[in-house]
């Protein structure tokens, strides 16, 4: 058996995953990926979000009917997996007549899975303020809502920073996920340049702008654990 020298083998790496015309070549595309990436990734974590956070007040108030309802949802957007979701409501709904572009069906998705995951994290911040912050509220003449929004909320929120950080950043790098039904991401522009150049070099440079875009907010998030952990810990 032959073998070929090192200098070969490091040349058809570099060919294959740093191959300098393709690069050039495919990088504003993959530029236009990244811008679509970021905005995706921003409406999903607001809209998340804040729908989560809305939901857990909601649930605050302890209507039987309406949390049951809020559990059931938030139980099924967790357990189910969004590239599953994804692909329903992508092919499905042309069936009843509903057309949804492919990066609407994938900002629908992931916000409602994040603000299931929302609805968890900030229930369970609200539901771990220590009972006397209402009692010591309510005594003040505030109202539920009032004791809700003011007091708790506040102590609530400073309590699933962390949580809720990790968590929108898990759910926006499923925005490649989006690649399965065309939408024109960093993922979904790489791979479509790879089939056309026949070489992985778009891929080599999705991965490297997947890590400048989400580097840094892994840093963040883990400032924030520090920030806002509990005393002693």
């Amino acid at each position: 058996m032959r073998a070929f020298p090192v200098g070969a083998e490091v040349e058809a790496f570099l060919d294959t995953f740093f191959n300098g015309a393709v690069l050039a070549r495919y990088a504003p595309s993959i530029l236009q990926g990244v811008w679509v990436t970021v905005l995706l990734s921003v409406l999903i974590v607001v809209s998340g979000i804040v729908g989560g956070a809305a939901l857990a007040c909601l649930r605050a108030y302890r209507i039987r009917p309406l949390s049951a309802l809020i559990v059931i949802y938030a139980d099924m957007f967790r357990a189910l997996p969004p590239l599953v979701l994804i692909l329903l409501v992508f092919f499905g709904l042309p069936n009843l007549g509903i057309l949804l572009s492919s990066s609407t069906v994938l900002y629908l998705i992931l916000t409602l899975v994040l603000a299931a995951f929302a609805e968890e994290i900030v229930w369970a911040g609200i539901t771990a303020v220590p009972k006397g912050q209402w009692e010591a509220s309510r005594s003040t003449g505030l109202g539920f809502t009032q004791t809700l929004i003011w007091v708790i909320l506040p102590q609530a929120v400073r309590l699933v920073i962390p949580p809720l950080t990790n968590r929108a950043i898990a759910i926006t790098k499923m925005t490649a996920l989006g690649m399965v039904i065309g939408v024109p991401d960093i993922l979904g522009q790489a791979t479509t340049a790879q089939s056309f150049s026949a070489n992985a070099s778009p891929l080599m440079l999705a991965a490297i702008a997947y890590v400048l875009l989400f580097l840094p907010l892994v840093i963040f998030s883990r400032w924030l654990e520090t920030r806002f952990a509990a005393p002693g810990v």
